[in-house]
């Protein structure tokens, strides 16, 4: 790259967004002060994840961490969304220069959240159950969301116990699936492989063979209700709309929310079963004022601190714009029909 600002800082905190099962189904073109994001369709979930929806969100927190990390080193700079259209594979390009400023307001807002890219986890354990999270760091949390144009609803005592009632039977019906479980047990990976779920080394063909083979649904499912329940906070994230732009939005909202929650102490956690159970997801939906749900959440404060999730090299997510290596912007559907 001959750029004289060099992108790769800003892209090593960009990789450590969450992403369904820990996929990281991103990549980076460099140019000259630039640096376009794909979705790498390589790495979707056709079974969990058929229409990309969960992809795309994936990929969106990480331009999020991207703005938040150019922010924090002072580099101003201009974000376009789908500057190919919503059929392209390209989700959006970020520009760098002394003259460009990042398109909205909230500049300083971004650089604050910088140092919690690296703290925070996805957190599956526990919460402390005796620390109720104050209503104002709430209401931070759903201005973070607010403020990349998604919606955060924090249910209230009724709709917890029915979003419990969902996860649980979303957990079976997933799991039910041989498909499904299948899916879940390839990406069941050793941590040194970088990607993937992490399992450790000795379990990981046991787990493998156990998950794939047996419905372990109702198991699964009295526990993830469990966690839901005892959580001190239950939210669903939503969109207006449930296309691309939407699903960007929904990323960026939900990584905001995430790092403003880490800055403040908390973790959370996804429950998106009822989400990516098609017969489940219209459920949510008077939840959230008729707007339409694309992630699930419980916050509190960790018991813990976790260890990070594996993530892959850096530079096995990013090409130059003059690479031998095909380029990625087929777009969806043609993506699609060769995965058939």
């Amino acid at each position: 790259m001959t750029s004289h600002r060099d992108p790769r800082p800003f892209l090593e905190q960009a990789i450590l967004a969450p992403s369904s099962h820990n996929t990281q189904p991103w990549v980076f073109d460099l140019a000259d002060n630039a640096v376009d994001l794909y979705a790498d369709r390589s790495r979707s979930l056709p079974v969990n994840d058929p229409d990309g929806r969960e992809l795309t969100i994936s990929c969106a927190a990480a331009l999020l961490n991207l703005r938040v990390a150019a922010a924090a080193r002072g580099v101003r700079h201009r974000v376009d969304i789908l500057p190919h259209g919503a059929a392209s594979d390209l989700l959006a390009r970020v520009s760098f220069g002394d003259g460009d400023t990042r398109t909205g307001p909230g500049v300083s807002s971004d650089a604050a959240l910088g140092a919690a890219i690296g703290e925070r986890r996805t957190y599956r354990q526990d919460f402390a159950g005796d620390r109720p999270v104050d209503v104002g760091v709430v209401e931070r949390l759903q201005q973070a969301a607010a403020h990349e144009g998604a919606q955060l609803t924090v249910l209230g005592s009724a709709d917890r116990h029915v979003l419990a009632e969902l996860v649980a039977e979303g957990d079976r019906l997933l799991f039910a699936d041989p498909r499904w479980r299948r899916e879940l047990a390839d990406w069941m990976r050793a941590h040194r492989r970088g990607d993937g779920l992490p399992v450790p080394a000795l379990a990981l063909p046991i787990t493998r063979f156990v998950v794939s083979r047996f419905d372990v649904g109702g198991r699964t499912a009295a526990k993830d209700a469990d966690l839901a329940a005892r959580a001190p906070v239950l939210a669903v994230l939503s969109t207006v709309g449930d296309g691309p732009g939407d699903w960007l939005a929904a990323g960026q909202g939900l990584q905001r929310t995430l790092l403003t929650a880490t800055a403040q102490g908390l973790q959370a956690s996804f429950l998106n079963q009822p989400i990516q159970v098609a017969a489940l997801r219209g459920r949510l939906t008077e939840m959230v004022g008729g707007l339409t749900p694309q992630i699930g959440l419980r916050i509190g404060y960790p018991q813990k601190v976790l260890r990070a999730a594996p993530r892959r090299p850096l530079d096995d997510v990013i090409r130059t714009a003059h690479a031998d290596s095909p380029s990625p912007t087929a777009d969806m559907s043609s993506r699609r029909r060769t995965r058939a």
